[in-house]
């Protein structure tokens, strides 16, 4: 059995990150950009905008990297505490069903409840239907209140 484990990423596992977050954004149809991935994700960290955790397999040189969750923190104004927006998971095609998008959810509400923050907020495609399963199996309520609208420039 594989030895996945989960770690927040730093700077210097920047070169381990970028092939999966690229992947991630071509899944969502955007072109690929690694130097533009590198430049991004550099600067979420150096700023300390967001926490990146991701699975990953094996030490030194041989260390893996398989899938990825990235937050951002936001605030609630009505409860006037502190939550975080899972806004990325991913896990490389070929591991998918092995429960490792289970350990990177797992870990994001870990580093929330350390942080003692109201919760996790994210959003997905409607076609997505199994990162829903997933996020419902682990909890999370679809919300049928209040609608998501967007303002792009």
């Amino acid at each position: 059995m594989n030895n996945y484990r989960i770690e927040r990423v730093v700077l210097d596992d920047l070169e381990r990150l970028i092939p999966l977050f690229d992947e991630y954004r071509v899944f969502y149809g955007a072109a690929s950009d690694r130097d533009g991935a590198r430049a991004f994700l550099a600067d979420r960290l150096k700023l300390d905008e967001s926490v990146i955790l991701m699975v990953v397999e094996g030490e030194g040189d041989a260390k893996r990297a398989w899938g990825f969750t990235q937050l951002y923190p936001s605030f609630s104004s009505v409860t006037m505490e502190r939550l975080w927006i899972l806004n990325d998971l991913f896990v490389t095609e070929g591991l998918r069903g092995h429960g490792l998008g289970s350990k990177l959810l797992e870990s994001a509400r870990d580093h929330a409840l350390s942080t003692n923050t109201k919760g996790l907020s994210l959003t997905t495609m409607t076609e997505n239907v199994g990162a829903q399963r997933l996020y419902e199996s682990q909890g999370y309520i679809r919300d049928d209140e209040f609608y998501t609208y967007n303002l792009f420039f």
